[in-house]
């Protein structure tokens, strides 16, 4: 593993976090939801920003963009179906384009749902993967300008990432969605240590990730709507994945 990553807090919730080619000195923001804090990190990292890989249109990971741009002068990469959304943007992409930061390489992969052009990152031989808000820890962003089954296709792709892979994520919801994962799989071992390990995470002012894709595969529901046991759970059995699947987030929206 050769890339380095810094990772901050923005707004109320969300995660900020740079990505680092020593052998170059390039640097990508994973989104920008503000400026502030970029900019606070690429200080106290000694990084000089180079580039902003955006993962969908909201502006909770757009706002601080054109203010980075005019400073640092950037290369800005956004989900190619969303590029009208998104001011500044300078290069679209989309499944199966590979953007270069200095030597390393994400692939990018289309990952809609929560929006419709969503995509993540995955740097595979560094072993990470930036999702955005298509997967929390132990949870799933909201369906909102997708379907279910549009979905569930995308958290497929992220679970069937090797699971060595860290994944970071772009909001910090994981003791919430501990708790109502808890009412989908109350007997998951799995799911119990991650609640003891984040308890004591949070206890000590930590961030809950980054986590890997296999500890998410053991313990997040929105990630095991194929197992026969969750979908017994709900009542659900003999359903479609993506029909478990859309029960679960359904509930999880009325939580």
């Amino acid at each position: 593993m050769t890339a380095k990553t810094y990772l901050f807090n923005c707004l109320s919730d969300n995660f900020g976090v740079l990505v680092h080619d020593p052998a170059s000195g390039a640097t990508a923001a994973i989104d920008a939801p503000e400026a502030a804090p970029v900019e606070a990190a690429l200080k106290a990292s000694g990084w000089r920003l180079s580039d902003i890989l955006v993962t969908h249109h909201h502006s909770d990971h757009t706002a601080g963009i054109a203010e980075l741009k005019a400073r640092h002068r950037c290369r800005v990469s956004v989900p190619r179906a969303e590029a009208a959304r998104i001011p500044t943007a300078d290069a679209g992409v989309a499944e199966g384009d590979v953007v270069a930061l200095g030597k390393l390489q994400a692939r990018v992969l289309d990952t809609p749902g929560h929006t419709s052009g969503h995509v993540s990152y995955w740097f595979e031989a560094d072993k990470l993967a930036f999702v955005g808000d298509t997967l929390f820890s132990i949870g799933c962003g909201r369906v909102i300008e997708g379907t279910a089954e549009m979905m569930w296709a995308s958290l497929v792709k992220l679970r069937d990432l090797p699971a060595d892979t860290l994944c970071y994520c772009g909001h910090e919801y994981t003791e919430a969605n501990i708790r109502f994962a808890r009412t989908i799989e109350p007997d998951n071992r799995a799911l119990a240590a991650r609640a003891a390990e984040v308890t004591a995470l949070r206890a000590a002012g930590k961030p809950t990730i980054p986590v890997t894709i296999g500890a998410e595969r053991e313990a997040n529901p929105f990630l095991r709507a194929d197992v026969a046991s969750v979908a017994a759970g709900i009542g659900m059995a003999g359903r479609s994945p993506a029909h478990v699947f859309a029960e679960i987030r359904e509930r999880k929206n009325r939580s």
